[in-house]
């Protein structure tokens, strides 16, 4: 309970924080309040008088009704445009609030160590950013809107039945303890289950992105059944908290129009004495009952925004918790300059996890425009070795440098910008295909972009399509076949011409003769450019300068194609089991 509250209490600070960036918006708003209650508030007491006015039959005072109709009237007016204006006001500002927590979690997710992000589900990181922050921005307008008014009206409705009569004041008091203790219940309960449903939905939210993305391996393995199953539990365990939440939250209606109705019933019996008395007019006595509909009302709407400020909170707590995410460790200032690509290794271990060793006491060292092909059965370290070396992951003991400098101490940016990489997992963004293969080198030519793309062989398919190099593609575009979409990426790579490469499985997607074509290609492209190459297909790294052969994290071997094959160790192993019949 205490680490809830507390959470509730950091959470509340936070967003203050945020809503403190447009506090003169804050303090025109709560202005805006202010006039909307007190004309609000002034209504009834001009009705009242007009009520006094008329004091028997033939006894009624014609101008002073005017007069008070005529003051009734501007009142409403100036208070329809106050609450418009307080709604403008409050709509802009939860809005720049909600941008501004996005752009924070946005700009968290791009500092996020790889780590952090290979251990996070996309699909929920996807509902904290869109649907939790969604769900604030609904939670933060009823607030802005709703919560201001409802309690300046309150203490305003207070005040007023102190001025009109103490007694009725004091018995609209000893009921408002009843309708407090009904939302203090509510909203414990609602807290709770709206949490349930929050991270259950970013679960929905994970599996359905999941199941989306990989529909031909589900379809292909028959897994229909099993992901149902999965969803539907997911979905099970959503309803039941949804329920719970909309059960307990659908109970502040009637409970405070329970409340309402009985603070009416004692203001009506308790001034219709007192009216009998002659303690109090009639006019008065329309005016407290009244004070005390208006008193009451925003008891009903604050109990509603506690609900729905309770969900806010929730939402609010996960996305904090995706902002709070340890970042990737400060860059320095220092970048790489004149890059020759010259890499060393010096005795580097590393692990992902820590009491499983992957890398251990690795040294090697590449010379300035050496072809490296780095070979191994699957888990061995390979694709570790290419994390280390752009600085996806940091190490956890020695140096990797580059022309003598150490990596750790010059920008990962600089680093990153001195590497063109190709992956066997290609990326393609949302934009034409000329967009997708300048991004390495924006600026450049048609005919440049061009070039590259003959250079990959990826001309003649671009040719086919409908608009060419202008035709509009998508990461998961379906318009490209695997090959097609690693063949851009290469044309990427072929038109920004790096210092270094990285190579990993580059053309695994590809045809044997498209891939023969390529390689010719890569030959001219590496000529005087280090390069890593990563491949299990071993006849495509015959003509590295240097074959490094891992094992289990280690190197095991190390020399050119017929060094390796002739001192029939791993490599030859390796070699001779691709080509066995």
């Amino acid at each position: 309970m205490n680490n809830g509250a507390a959470t509730r209490r950091g959470t509340f600070k936070r967003l203050l924080a945020y809503v403190g960036r447009y506090r003169y918006t804050f303090a025109a708003a709560l202005l805006l309040a202010v006039v909307t209650v007190a004309t609000n508030l002034a209504v009834p007491v001009y009705i009242g008088r007009a009520v006094d006015a008329i004091s028997g039959e033939g006894k009624v005072d014609f101008p002073l009704i005017s007069t008070m109709l005529l003051y009734i009237a501007v009142l409403l007016g100036v208070g329809a445009v106050s609450q418009f204006l307080m709604g403008v006001l409050n709509n802009r500002m939860t809005c720049s609030v909600v941008r501004d927590i996005r752009d924070d979690a946005f700009r968290t997710i791009q500092k996020l160590p790889m780590g952090v992000l290979d251990a996070q589900s996309p699909g929920d990181m996807t509902s904290r950013v869109i649907i939790d922050v969604e769900q604030l921005a609904d939670g933060l307008l009823l607030g802005f809107t709703q919560l201001f008014t409802g309690f300046v009206t309150i203490v305003g409705t207070l005040v007023l039945l102190f001025r009109v009569d103490v007694v009725i004041a004091l018995v609209v008091l000893l009921v408002t303890p009843l309708s407090l203790f009904i939302s203090s219940f509510i909203a414990r309960h609602v807290s709770r289950f709206f949490r349930e449903q929050s991270l259950t939905r970013g679960e929905q939210t994970a599996i359905t992105d999941e199941m989306i993305s990989s529909m031909q391996e589900i379809h292909g393995f028959l897994m229909e059944d099993a992901v149902e199953e999965q969803f539907e539990e997911i979905n099970a365990r959503w309803r039941k908290s949804s329920m719970l939440a909309t059960f307990y939250s659908s109970l502040t209606n009637p409970s405070t129009r329970f409340v309402n109705s009985l603070v009416y019933a004692s203001v009506a019996l308790a001034g219709g004495i007192l009216a009998i008395k002659r303690l109090l007019t009639v006019g008065d006595l329309t005016c407290v009952l009244s004070y005390a509909n208006q008193y009451t009302k925003p008891f009903n709407e604050i109990s509603g925004v506690v609900t729905e400020l309770q969900n806010a909170f929730v939402c609010a707590s996960r996305v904090f918790s995706l902002i709070d995410e340890r970042q990737e460790s400060p860059d320095p200032q220092a970048a790489l300059a004149d890059v020759r690509g010259a890499v060393s290794i010096d005795d580097v271990s590393f692990s992902y996890v820590p009491d499983r060793r992957l890398i251990e006491h690795f040294t090697f060292s590449a010379p300035a425009g050496s072809s490296v092909a780095i070979v191994g059965p699957t888990g061995c370290g390979k694709t570790t070795l290419i994390n280390l070396l752009m600085r996806f992951y940091d190490v956890d003991s020695g140096t990797i440098s580059v022309d003598g400098t150490d990596i750790s101490s010059v920008s990962r940016r600089s680093l990153r910008s001195s590497y063109g990489m190709v992956l066997q997992d290609t990326w393609l963004k949302q934009g034409t295909v000329y967009d997708n293969i300048v991004m390495g080198r924006p600026g450049v030519s048609r005919e440049d972009v061009a070039r590259a793309a003959k250079l990959a062989h990826a001309d003649e398919f671009i040719a086919r399509l409908e608009n060419g190099y202008d035709t509009v593609l998508s990461d998961e575009s379906a318009a490209l076949s695997q090959g097609e979409r690693q063949l851009l990426c290469i044309a990427r790579i072929m038109l920004s011409l790096p210092p270094m490469l990285i190579l990993d499985e580059a053309t695994s997607s590809i045809d044997t003769r498209t891939e023969l074509l390529i390689q010719e290609s890569f030959g001219r492209l590496m000529e005087g450019r280090t390069s890593f190459v990563v491949a299990h297909r071993l006849s495509t790294i015959k003509n590295a300068d240097m074959i490094i052969v891992m094992r289990d994290g280690k190197v095991v071997e190390t020399g050119n194609h017929e060094q390796l094959l002739a001192s029939n160790g791993f490599y030859s192993v390796l070699y001779n089991s691709q080509f066995a019949h």
